[in-house]
C-alpha cells in the first residue's frame, strides 16, 4: 500500500508491504516493510515473516474427537485502536471473519472460528497486527492439558503409621 510524505518539492511515495507465512499447520509469521519500490518492500517483508513465525496453539470446542480445529479459549490481541477477539467454534462452521483476519487465521491453520473487531479495522496494518498477537497469544497461558504430572507423595502420618502405633503401645504398656 502506498504510504506518502508530504516534503518541500511535493511527495515523496513509500510502498509498505504487510506479509503473512504460515504452514497451515500451527505456524504463521507476520512482516512489515517500507520501502521505494513494491518488489523490494515485498522482499523485506518476507524475510521479516519467516523470522517472526510463532507456534499457534489449537483446542477444541466440545469434545475432543478429532484433531484440534479452533482456538482453545477466547483470546484478544490489540495494535492501535484495533481489537481482535478470537472465540472457540463448533467443529464445521469455518472462519467467521473479515477478509484480512480469514486469510492470517487460515495460514495459521485455524478451521473454525468466530471473530470480533472493535476500532478502526480500516487501518489494514494495526487489524493484521492485532489478529497476529491474538494467535501469538495463545500460548501465554497455562492450561490443565500442559500441567506436568505430579506424583503425590504419601503424609507423614500414613508413612509412619506402623511406627507411630508401635511406639504409641508402648508407651501405653509402660503406663500400667
Amino acid at each position: 500500500m502506498p504510504v506518502q510524505k508530504q516534503t518541500r518539492a511535493g511527495q515523496r511515495t513509500r510502498f509498505k508491504a504487510f506479509v503473512v507465512v504460515g504452514d497451515f499447520d500451527g505456524h504463521v509469521g507476520l512482516g512489515v516493510k517500507c520501502a521505494k519500490e513494491v518488489a523490494t518492500a515485498i522482499r523485506g517483508a518476507i524475510t521479516a515473516a519467516k523470522l517472526t513465525v510463532v507456534p499457534v496453539r489449537r483446542g477444541y470446542w466440545g469434545n475432543k474427537i478429532g484433531l484440534p480445529h479452533t482456538v482453545p479459549t477466547k483470546i484478544t490481541g490489540k495494535c492501535g485502536s484495533v481489537s481482535v477477539r478470537l472465540v472457540p467454534a463448533p467443529r464445521g462452521t469455518g472462519i467467521v471473519a473479515a477478509r484480512t483476519p480469514k486469510k492470517v487465521l487460515t495460514m495459521a491453520g485455524i478451521q473454525d472460528v468466530f471473530t470480533s473487531s472493535t476500532g478502526c479495522t480500516k487501518t489494514m496494518g494495526n487489524f493484521v497486527k492485532a489478529t497476529f498477537a491474538a494467535l501469538s497469544n495463545t500460548y501465554s497461558f497455562l492450561t490443565p492439558d500442559l500441567w506436568k504430572e505430579t506424583r503425590l507423595m504419601k503424609v507423614p502420618f500414613h508413612e509412619h503409621t506402623d511406627f507411630l502405633s508401635a511406639t504409641s503401645k508402648d508407651k501405653s504398656g509402660k503406663k500400667q
